[in-house]
């Protein structure tokens, strides 16, 4: 049967699922911000609730790789304080998740990341005076948010990039945190999207594998591409990407 055919995609929509798909794996293992543009291209092809299915199981495969470069860096500490909270803010989601429609969907993900990005330029301008209070109260919000938004539009990474570089991460250890933060967060999502949502569909896992090559590519890219950046070119360009993205969402 004729791929085309059998996803029911134009030729058009086949270049935006591959760009999609090799953005996610640079993403995954370079800069994070990109993976926020994936989410209105893919909004576009698939509408806004129906995508998040279909880019769940290719971020799971980006997550594998990012694990596997970056798990020595990992930061359990800011992990664990995270994970309760996380999962109070993905039932939150998927409860609203199932009274809005896709416009909405796309607003509510513009909106979030906007609010991230103010935060997150704030933060740049105070610099080293900036004093984060450590309490439980800022898990239990960051937790909640990230695992709200994650669950509305799988745009997490702009809520979480803000909490790591307020705890002043340096880059190995943002990513590696990152990595398994992510793939810890999005296995807890596939049973909730299969059975409460019903978006993942056996046609979506097997767009995912087969998405695997384009995935790697991206990955091994990201690495490289990583390595050539300092840390400060990188806070600017995660910020400067994470404002296209939540602009794009609002068109």
């Amino acid at each position: 049967m004729d791929l085309l055919n059998m996803f029911h995609l134009s030729t058009l929509q086949w270049i935006w699922v591959i760009l999609s798909a090799f953005l996610i794996g640079f993403s995954k293992t370079g800069i994070n911000g990109f993976l926020m543009l994936v989410i209105p291209i893919l909004a576009d092809v698939y509408g806004g609730k129906e995508s998040t299915g279909i880019i769940l199981p290719m971020l799971l495969v980006g997550d594998v790789f990012a694990v596997w470069y970056y798990n020595r860096h990992t930061k359990w500490s800011n992990i664990r304080k995270l994970l309760p909270w996380t999962a109070v803010g993905l039932v939150l989601g998927l409860t609203i998740g199932n009274f809005i429609n896709d416009a909405q969907f796309k607003t509510l993900i513009a909106s979030i990341i906007l609010v991230c990005l103010f935060i997150l330029v704030y933060i740049e301008k105070k610099g080293d005076s900036l004093k984060v209070p450590k309490k439980l109260w800022l898990y239990a919000l960051i937790g909640i948010m990230v695992g709200f938004s994650s669950m509305i539009g799988n745009a997490a990474g702009a809520i979480f990039t803000i909490y790591l570089l307020a705890m002043d991460f340096n880059k190995n250890d943002f990513l590696g945190t990152t990595a398994w933060f992510f793939l810890l967060l999005n296995l807890t999502k596939v049973p909730l999207q299969i059975f409460v949502w019903h978006n993942i569909s056996v046609q979506g896992l097997l767009l995912a594998c087969g998405m695997i090559p384009v995935i790697a590519i991206g990955a091994l890219l990201g690495v490289v591409i990583i390595k050539k950046l300092n840390d400060k070119f990188f806070r600017y360009l995660v910020m400067a990407i994470t404002a296209v993205a939540a602009i794009r969402l609002f068109i």
